[in-house]
């Protein structure tokens, strides 16, 4: 946005997988949720996996997300935790950088959420995209 104030805002809402506060728990990380600036905490969903497009339903108000990217962690996450910037991006074994803080998303049908809600999932038409830091 500092460049370009014009572009669409494509992080509206923050997504985290649980699994990556369990295993920054495993590594001596003292996180809660909510504690990494997330919006929705997913269960069970690989939100990293995901493609670019791809539509979340949140059951039962019919709240719809459209995936647009990977959160690109900044050092306000250092700050908050030593050692915690590092733990959320890592190198792939060909050297690429692999962002693990969750997704945005951005709003497309409003509705309450709350916990215990059923997320579905809509894949995109292919060829899908893969995500890239927004």
């Amino acid at each position: 946005m500092r460049v370009d104030p014009n572009q669409p805002n494509l992080r509206q809402v923050h997504l985290i997988h649980a699994e990556l506060l369990t295993e920054l728990r495993e590594r001596g990380f003292a996180v809660e949720p909510g504690d990494l600036g997330e919006n929705i905490l997913t269960i069970g969903i690989d939100v990293l996996a995901l493609p670019r497009g791809t539509i979340l339903t949140i059951l039962p108000s019919g709240a719809r997300l459209e995936i647009t990217g990977l959160r690109n962690p900044c050092a306000q996450i250092e700050a908050f935790r030593p050692g915690l910037l590092s733990a959320v991006l890592e190198k792939s074994r060909e050297g690429s950088l692999v962002r693990k803080a969750g997704v945005m998303a951005i709003v497309l049908t409003s509705g309450a959420i709350g916990p215990g809600n059923t997320i579905t999932v809509e894949l995109p038409p292919l060829p899908h995209r893969a995500l890239e830091p927004v």
